[in-house]
């Protein structure tokens, strides 16, 4: 068997060595501590549900980033209906829409998007759903008081303008639905809980929209895993069998 023996690294392979280590290393706790802060957001999603029903002025008065209150709020359904469907939503492997419909609520307080569930297509995206009829008169939601859902990719212009209720979105903008309402609305939504008993067919389940901690957890692995590799690598090429 050759002897191996350890060949002294130049000071450029040192260089490198401790700065991709450094880099992965990094790049493996952003995601770690990424993992650590949806954790805490799924928690406190769920904390929402558990938790007995305030008023929304309560709610508004108490909201914070990391809460999402289970309030009970009175109003009535803007007339005619104000209604937005976000387009190209998925919900265990189905593609359909997100009604968003202009409530008025009963403390006197800015008007809010009601997020009335998930609706799928029909076999294909050209068979649109149909939007269920709004209740009429006063109302009581059960509902998480909960932030808007993200913008994501801007894809073409605003063409609210250019639409009839209800109008179809690939995102929501509370900016541009306040212009086209010509209000100004609360920056939070109200997403209604399955304990409406309405009678529709809409999915309410819900979840924050972000990547799960399982998928920061399988990222920071994956760095760390790289900063093995770098230091093997390293090891192998400096551990060399020794000339005759």
């Amino acid at each position: 068997m050759s002897a191996r023996r350890w060949h002294a690294p130049g000071a450029l392979a040192v260089a490198l060595l401790f700065a991709g280590v450094a880099l992965f290393v990094a790049l493996g706790s952003w995601q770690w501590r990424r993992a650590h802060e949806k954790e805490t957001l799924f928690a406190a999603f769920e904390r929402g549900f558990a938790e007995a029903p305030v008023t929304l002025q309560q709610a508004r008065g108490t909201a914070d980033p990391g809460h999402f209150p289970h309030v009970a709020a009175r109003g009535v359904y803007a007339q005619p209906p104000r209604q937005y469907e976000l387009e190209n939503q998925v919900r265990d492997g189905r593609v359909g829409i997100m009604a968003f419909a202009l409530f008025e609520p009963s403390d006197g307080g800015p008007s809010l998007l009601v997020n009335r569930g998930f609706l799928p297509y029909a076999n294909d995206v050209s068979r649109r759903p149909h939007l269920p009829d709004l209740p009429q008169g006063e109302v009581t939601l059960s509902a998480l008081y909960a932030p808007p859902p993200g913008i994501g990719l801007r894809l073409g212009g605003n063409t609210l303008a250019q639409q009839a209720f209800p109008k179809q979105v690939i995102y929501l903008d509370p900016v541009e639905v306040e212009a086209d309402l010509g209000r100004t609305l609360d920056p939070r939504v109200l997403l209604l809980l399955p304990d409406n008993a309405d009678g529709t067919a809409f999915v309410r389940e819900w979840r924050p929209e972000v990547f799960p901690p399982e998928r920061h957890y399988g990222y920071a692995l994956t760095w760390f895993t790289f900063a093995a590799v770098v230091v093997a690598t390293f090891a192998i090429l400096h551990w060399r069998k020794v000339r005759p």
